[in-house]
């Protein structure tokens, strides 16, 4: 599996939540969406501060980005090996919460067959505390094939002056998510510079 599927960026927005409109992170970060920030390439702020986004806008970032700038990072650590779709989500969820798949051992001695070794290693990186539970799904996951999420994710407004995520209401997205997929499959096989994919319209 070397493809991005809805399962895999269901998985992902499940562990993160979804924040519309630009807030600040625990050490003040301008954040939006599926947890996108500046360092992604996509400008958070101020596009997005007292602008809440549609789901669908919020959640078509967020896919274009995990497909064009962390799956590829992702695939070159597995180098030869070809995961399985429950591999492949786990290694990416873990390289957008750390950005570290590159120079994390697990992945490595998992190549070479270490699986042990890899599965210990991994729980390397579950700090801080928060991040604790997240890792210990991702392993399971990798290692397992034991998805956690269910369709759904936490959606949050903004709490003002303080530009922290309000309380959360769950919310169904998996329709939406997988709409997006079969949009972006049935896209004229022209090319790109030629052609107007789903993430395109998002910003009509």
């Amino acid at each position: 599996m070397r493809e991005l599927t809805p399962r895999i960026a269901l998985e992902l927005i499940a562990h993160e939540g979804i924040v519309t409109e630009a807030y600040k992170d625990s050490v003040g970060v301008w954040t939006w969406s599926v947890g996108i920030t500046d360092a992604s390439g996509h400008k958070v702020f101020p596009r997005y501060k007292d602008k809440p986004q549609p789901l669908e806008h919020c959640i078509g970032v967020y896919l274009w980005l995990l497909r064009e700038k962390y799956l590829p990072p992702v695939l070159a650590a597995f180098g030869p090996h070809d995961p399985s779709e429950a591999q492949l989500g786990a290694a990416l969820s873990f390289h957008w919460n750390t950005g570290a798949i590159a120079r994390a051992s697990w992945i490595g001695r998992f190549v070479k067959g270490d699986i042990a070794g890899a599965r210990a290693s991994m729980m390397e990186w579950a700090r801080p505390r928060e991040v604790l539970e997240r890792r210990r799904k991702e392993q399971a996951l990798f290692f397992d094939s034991k998805w956690s999420g269910d369709g759904t994710t936490l959606v949050h407004g903004v709490a003002k002056p303080s530009y922290q995520p309000a309380r959360g209401q769950r919310a169904q997205v998996r329709a939406l998510v997988e709409g997006l997929f079969a949009d972006n499959a049935q896209a004229s096989p022209a090319p790109v510079s030629a052609r107007q994919t789903w993430f395109d319209r998002l910003f009509d």
